[in-house]
């Protein structure tokens, strides 16, 4: 009998998503018993705002919305996301230049198959969101990766991405916000960039998810609005999830310009139709409403962020950068490495790598964090601060304890 033709070597080499692997993790262990207190997730753990849900309720009394609906998104919805486009990025857009997307994760991977060809090399700011790799090379690109360590908070530079380019380099991933470190670009960082991606007629994927999640008065600048020729080369890619606490909805967008926006909406008319149009009106609801609670978790989460820096600035050995921006905090753990922690066997585990210290901490502290390989270089560790304030102190305690003198 013949041997059973192979699975897809492109599906076979995607790694799994690290993020949600230590989750479902720290979750079976909760529910063995276990008292974990988990930092992995990227979710914010308020309920959705009532209105929100009001609103989808309705939906679901109008027959209107069990029906197949425009594959790129309802009309009011996208009226309601180029508004949103004007109001925080700068930039004016006709909800023609909108698809909205089975959460941000579709938008990501759609903005990849719209620009990278074949061959097509992505320059990647390291640390960077466990997806994005792995959606360049879904897209048949090859990510570049070029890193900025704690000693530039995290931030690239021209003459990085200017060292890293070569003439198959027709992409840049720019993220401000930052999944995973917090970082937010300043508008003279931002401009430099834009500016630079445009000289050289590099197409820009711009994350903006966490643009509305930022403190310390600082403001997240979209690269349209620092360079507004830049737009005729971005995707904008957005969502409800975060800001909103909406990450369950599954309700993303993407926004680029006209041709771009056509092909990607022709993919999804064959990957996915439209999106759930119960959760496309809850979506209206958020971006149109009040926005009275959205800032009331955002000031929890500046809260949270403030809290969570000091007390790990305690431990010695951990360089721990002040994050502006999502709800992420991302310690250097490398004065962690490499020196003997006691067990509660009596023994000791002596870590080199920023996985092996999140498997240590796991296993002595109950702590779940999700380690640096996830996103670039080991010698990271990245925790999320969208947890219970009760519980985000007993973990950071219990590190201090770990890792006491």
């Amino acid at each position: 009998m013949t041997e059973r033709a192979p699975l897809s070597r492109k599906l076979s080499a995607i790694a799994e998503s690290a993020t949600l692997k230590v989750d479902a993790k720290a979750k079976a262990l909760k529910a063995e018993g276990k008292p974990i207190i988990s930092y992995a997730a990227g979710e914010p753990d308020f309920a959705t705002p009532q209105f929100v849900v009001d609103a989808a309720a309705e939906a679901l009394t109008d027959p209107a919305n069990y029906r197949y609906t425009p594959a790129a998104g309802l009309p009011a919805l996208r009226e309601a996301i180029a508004a949103k486009t004007l109001r925080d990025s700068g930039l004016e857009v006709s909800p023609s230049q909108v698809i909205v997307t089975n959460g941000g994760k579709q938008s990501v991977y759609q903005a990849f198959q719209t620009v990278v060809n074949p061959g097509d090399e992505v320059l990647l700011p390291a640390p960077y969101w466990t997806t994005y790799p792995e959606a360049i090379r879904l897209a048949d690109g090859t990510p570049v990766e070029v890193f900025a360590g704690a000693d530039q908070d995290y931030k690239v530079t021209v003459e990085q991405l200017e060292a890293a380019r070569t003439e198959r380099t027709t992409v840049l991933v720019f993220v401000s916000p930052s999944n995973p470190t917090g970082s937010v670009y300043t508008a003279a960082e931002t401009k430099a960039i834009a500016e630079w991606a445009v000289e050289h007629g590099i197409w820009i994927i711009s994350d903006e998810i966490y643009q509305n999640l930022t403190y310390d008065g600082v403001q997240a600048t979209s690269v349209v609005a620092a360079v507004p020729e830049a737009a005729n080369q971005t995707i904008l890619v957005n969502g409800v999830a975060k800001t909103y606490a909406m990450t369950g909805w599954r309700v993303g967008w993407m926004v680029g310009p006209a041709d771009a926006v056509k092909i990607a909406g022709n993919l999804q008319s064959h990957l996915t139709s439209n999106v759930n149009n119960v959760a496309q009106r809850g979506a209206i609801a958020a971006l149109n409403g009040p926005q009275d609670e959205a800032e009331k978790m955002r000031q929890a989460f500046d809260r949270r962020r403030r809290l969570i820096v000091s007390e790990l600035s305690k431990i010695d050995g951990l360089v721990v950068p002040n994050p502006h921006g999502a709800f992420y905090v991302y310690p250097d753990v490398q004065g962690l490495l490499g020196r003997t922690w006691p067990t509660k066997d009596g023994g000791g585990v002596t870590p080199t790598t920023s996985l092996e210290l999140a498997d240590l901490i796991l296993e002595q502290a109950e702590v779940a964090v999700v380690p640096g390989e996830a996103f670039g270089p080991s010698g990271y560790i990245r925790m999320s601060y969208a947890l219970g304030d009760d519980q985000l102190l007993e973990g950071v305690q219990r590190l201090q304890r770990l890792f006491a003198s």
